[in-house]
């Protein structure tokens, strides 16, 4: 793990502090949970800033790592880009969360339209180029890495373009639940409704594919054949969570506790 984290370090200086800015800032965000009880949609309010400032942590570095293989990549430019509109993401919610506030879906003025409207441009603009990266992977040939491992990345990212796109479905129906309104089950960390469907298992699990696919394939899969199938059925998974939210049903269900007259 130290040996990984130098290597990070060297690769990327800057989105490996950023990254690490990121984890703390999730830390942060976790540990006001246990001393705040402001809520939002029914779960405390600070749960969601450190689910975006976690998640983001995962892609600074997942993304410093892989670029770092780009011939001529203007990694510059894409550091920059993901600092400020992920950063700005980040201290958004976050300021929402303080105020026990809406940060997506709230259109209760002018000016909160306008932001949610900026945070959807930002999500946008570093998925396209994220995507754009994806490109380059299959534009590339990378002699010194294993075929396995360049596939693990091409495919990973492609799904993490999927399924980041997904959230538009989320967006554009200001509810991220299916026969419920916005509906929160206080499962663990993530928040997942338990008793109607939940459009956000499909985004969470499809865009993970961007750490997931990579490091099984390197670690454990070490073959290309082994790779592109872990991979389809990872994206089947993801499909038939999406599949499953649109029909209104939970991952998870919460326990019924029968109650027999004595």
């Amino acid at each position: 793990m130290i040996d990984f984290i130098q290597q990070l370090k060297h690769r990327n200086e800057t989105l490996f502090y950023y990254g690490l800015l990121c984890l703390i800032l999730s830390l942060v965000f976790i540990t006001l949970t246990k001393f705040t009880d402001t809520q939002v949609y029914n779960v405390n309010a600070w749960y969601k800033p450190f689910k975006f400032a976690f998640s983001t942590f995962t892609f600074a570095w997942a993304m410093a790592w892989y670029c770092y293989y780009l011939p001529d990549f203007n990694i510059k430019l894409f550091n920059w880009s993901v600092i400020i509109l992920l950063g700005f993401e980040i201290v958004y919610i976050a300021l929402q969360a303080s105020k026990g506030q809406l940060s997506h879906y709230n259109l209760s003025s002018p000016v909160y339209a306008a932001l949610y409207s900026m945070m959807a441009l930002a999500a946008t603009l570093v998925t396209l180029y994220t995507a754009y990266v994806g490109f380059l992977f299959f534009n590339n040939s990378f002699p010194e890495l294993p075929d396995y491992y360049v596939w693990a990345i091409r495919l990973g990212i492609s799904l993490f373009v999927l399924f980041s796109f997904q959230g538009f479905l989320m967006g554009s129906r200001l509810n991220h639940s299916v026969g419920g309104l916005n509906d929160n089950s206080n499962w663990f960390i993530m928040g997942w409704s338990k008793t109607v469907g939940d459009l956000r298992v499909a985004h969470f699990v499809g865009m993970h594919a961007l750490q997931v696919l990579p490091f099984l394939s390197y670690c454990f899969l070490k073959s290309t054949k082994a790779t592109i199938l872990v991979s389809i059925l990872y994206g089947c998974v993801a499909l038939l969570t999406l599949y499953q939210a649109l029909n209104g049903k939970p991952l998870f269900t919460a326990k019924q506790h029968s109650h027999k007259n004595k």
